[in-house]
């Protein structure tokens, strides 16, 4: 790699001169932060093993970490090479001086103001390096394409959006803070000559028809690379411009027609398109709320007719729209890298802007012989919990036992799926934790906890979601009472004689009259291996303890007779619960 670069730096030598002429100077920007402090760190670290790191102010408080000049070939090449070997990130781009401010790093240093020259002949770079070092060569003005009357002409062709546009490119490049109204009064051409001084051009106020492309394709510069073109989709009915250097389309699974990342840019675009009403509308929103790609922080905004949807995750940012028009949903999905706001925002704005609904729905048979997964929905891997272990309520306002395991390292808990609730109390020493819905429930029945001491070699059942969820209500796990303490001694365990799986822990132990006598605890970790039939509960006496102590009454039952096998499923299947860790 090393031998490459000295390759490549010996290119630029010989061609950054030629650059500036043509005002083709480029550069690969690598990262963005708000803070200078931890910018500084980052860059240290990238400048102790590759060459060339500079550090720029952004605008809006942001600094970014750049390598060159380069020209803007050596400039992919570098961009390529490092990606591929890991050096630098997936999401870096090709960047221009114009997206820059002040330089910060290397200390003293000012790139941005490197002198304009002609391409140099043998004649002209001989006498330039007898030239003192004291003597400056003046910066070439660019003579302009049209005169200042023809640009007022060329100006005033242009539309309320175009002139609109025009301000957004010069408050993006660093030159104008006024408002964005499409009118140009002394900001905005205070703004265009300060541009036009700032790239060569002659200073008069008023952009030509050329100088306003150059402004144009210095801002679209962010989006080099993303190869963005116009998608007619007749199936899905709907046009829009898409970035297909970076992602191409698979496969549609009604309502979405699929467009994957192709290369090292994990991005992803869906189109939605559906026949419906607002129910309809209304019911992909909560749907695409369950999906991996729409991570649970972000804003959600849902009216009558259309909604948006952002999500944003650690490690990407996705972003749903939707609107019902005619009978028909119509909208889309952009899945982008977190961190690269700039481009993403630009892109996203490219792909509204765009966006048309032609005639016709996708047809819900296309693509249904893709193959099925209940982890999918339209081909989508929908949002799973960390961890989902069973519990039971004990009393009518929600308040629900289960294990302390279900609770750990938890941004959100849900009871079946739906409904949030609050950890109230955590017991370590005896792995009890007690919740309580947000919303107000009203479970079927609530456990009876057994008082007295049950009977050895009793038959027990414990009432659990043994797949974690995948069945959509508990099963009983049949059993018998192996001794009425723990293998050390410890009377609040009760040792069972059944075979349980990791997610019945937190689920209520049955004697045979329906009474609770404890909560299924999770299998032990450590060296020693106990046998698969062997498992452990906390007793009854416990459970009462944690609860009184949070002052929740509970029901208590005293031995009595046996139940049928079916009153007893009926009673396990009221008050047991699944318990999910998000």
């Amino acid at each position: 790699m090393t031998r490459l670069f000295t390759a490549v730096l010996l290119t630029v030598l010989f061609s950054l001169k030629a650059a500036h002429a043509q005002q083709d100077i480029a550069w690969v920007q690598i990262e963005a932060h708000p803070s200078l402090t931890s910018t500084q760190n980052r860059i240290r670290a990238y400048a102790g093993r590759l060459p060339d790191v500079n550090g720029f102010a952004l605008g809006g408080g942001w600094y970014g970490i750049v390598l060159g000049p380069y020209t803007r070939s050596d400039a992919q090449r570098v961009l390529s090479v490092y990606r591929a070997e890991g050096e630098i990130p997936r999401d870096s781009f090709i960047a221009y001086s114009s997206s820059f401010r002040q330089q910060f790093w290397p200390v003293g240093a000012n790139l941005l103001n490197l002198p304009q020259v002609v391409d140099p002949t043998p004649e002209t770079s001989e006498s330039a390096a007898q030239t003192p070092e004291s003597e400056t060569t003046p910066q070439q003005i660019e003579p302009s394409d049209e005169t200042p009357r023809q640009a007022r002409q060329s100006e005033a062709a242009l539309s309320r959006d175009e002139r609109t546009e025009l301000q957004v490119m010069l408050q993006w490049s660093g030159h104008y803070q006024g408002a964005i109204d499409g009118a140009f009064g002394r900001g905005t051409r205070g703004s265009m000559a300060n541009w036009q001084s700032a790239n060569g051009f002659e200073t008069t106020g008023v952009l030509t028809t050329r100088q306003r492309a150059a402004l144009r394709m210095q801002y679209n510069s962010v989006l080099d690379g993303l190869g963005l073109k116009t998608v007619t989709d007749t199936t899905a009915g709907i046009e829009m411009q898409v970035p297909l250097g970076v992602v191409e389309f698979t496969n549609y699974t009604p309502p979405f027609a699929h467009f994957d990342a192709t290369g090292d840019i994990p991005a992803q675009v869906l189109l939605i398109s559906q026949e419906g009403d607002q129910n309809t509308l209304f019911g992909l929103y909560d749907i695409m709320q369950t999906l991996k790609i729409v991570p649970e922080e972000g804003a959600r905004e849902r009216k009558r007719d259309s909604f948006v949807l952002i999500g944003e995750g650690g490690d990407f940012v996705s972003h749903t729209e939707a609107r019902l028009e005619g009978g028909m949903v119509k909208g889309f999905t952009l899945v982008w890298p977190a961190g690269d706001e700039e481009r993403r925002t630009r892109l996203l704005g490219e792909m509204q802007r765009s966006f048309k609904r032609l005639d016709g729905v996708m047809d819900p048979a296309a693509g249904t012989g893709d193959e099925q997964d209940i982890d999918l929905v339209s081909g989508l891997e929908i949002r799973r919990p960390k961890l989902s272990r069973s519990g039971f309520y004990v009393d009518d306002r929600g308040t629900v036992v289960t294990t302390a395991q279900a609770v750990e390292q938890c941004s959100s808990i849900t009871l079946d799926g739906d409904h949030e609730a609050e950890v109230l109390i955590v017991d370590g020493a005896h792995g009890i934790a007690v919740l309580r819905a947000n919303d107000t429930l009203a479970p079927a029945s609530i456990a009876k906890l057994r008082t007295g001491t049950p009977r050895l070699q009793s038959d027990v059942a414990v009432s659990g979601f043994s797949y974690e969820g995948v069945l959509g209500a508990p099963t009983l796990t049949f059993g018998k009472l192996s001794d009425i303490k723990g293998l050390d001694g410890e009377r609040e365990l009760k040792r069972l004689a059944m075979t349980a799986l990791p997610g019945d822990a937190g689920g209520p132990v049955f004697d045979n009259g329906g009474a609770v006598m404890g909560m299924l605890l999770p299998k032990l970790d450590g060296a020693r291996k106990l046998p698969d039939e062997v498992s452990f509960a906390m007793d009854s006496d416990t459970l009462r303890s944690v609860l009184n102590s949070a002052g929740i009454r509970v029901t208590e039952q005293q031995e009595s007779g046996a139940l049928a096998p079916e009153d007893l499923t009926r009673q396990a299947e009221g008050m047991t619960v699944l318990v999910s860790c998000w």
